[in-house]
């Protein structure tokens, strides 16, 4: 694309703009231009801060690290390179180990990973993928390792995550700085790169 489908605007536009900045500022270490994009329609904006709020937030097992490995996961399955980056840059932030950054697309076989993280996994690439490959064996599995509670945490990251995929692919975000500095650092060695989402 030679230039976003929608501009973001800017956060100084409004207080609600501005207030919505600090929660990414405390999370990413800068607003995504995502956010900003959907402040055009700050109910839309708004919403999603929300569903984000709710879906990340840490109820126990399912860690804030883990949530965002599976962001990662389901981002990469779909295509969406800005979310990638920004999946494995919040899953630094919030405490993944490097060694597990470094191998994620492994997890089946690398022995960082529980078989717990593994259903998971399996879990957030058959969710992401089109048509839809979720099936009896791996919902067997997810079963044997999450309650029902923690499949719906999930399952939460993942359907959030769809949204974010479509909108950045969709919308061309442009891909911050920091983001893009995460992305190459882990991700370089499966071909990453920013695609659509540099201007």
């Amino acid at each position: 694309m030679k230039r976003p489908l929608v501009h973001p605007i800017d956060r100084n536009t409004s207080d609600a703009a501005a207030e919505m900045a600090d929660f990414y500022e405390e999370t990413l270490g800068f607003t995504p231009n995502s956010l900003f994009t959907m402040m055009h329609r700050p109910r839309i904006a708004k919403a999603f801060l929300e569903m984000n709020q709710a879906v990340m937030e840490n109820q126990g097992r399912v860690t804030s690290a883990l949530k965002r490995l599976i962001a990662y996961l389901s981002s990469m399955t779909a295509g969406c390179r800005y979310c990638e980056a920004h999946a494995i840059r919040a899953a630094e932030r919030y405490g993944s180990e490097e060694d597990k950054m470094y191998h994620i697309w492994e997890y089946k076989t690398y022995p960082a990973f529980t078989q717990a993280e593994r259903a998971a996994f399996d879990l957030a690439i058959a969710a992401s993928s089109i048509p839809n490959a979720v099936n009896d064996t791996i919902a067997q599995n997810i079963r044997k390792h999450w309650d029902k509670g923690e499949i719906v945490e999930i399952m939460g990251v993942i359907a959030l995550f769809g949204y974010l995929n479509r909108w950045n692919d969709s919308m061309g975000t442009q891909l911050e700085e920091p983001a893009a500095e995460d992305g190459k650092k882990y991700l370089s060695k499966n071909n990453w790169s920013r695609g659509k989402h540099q201007y």
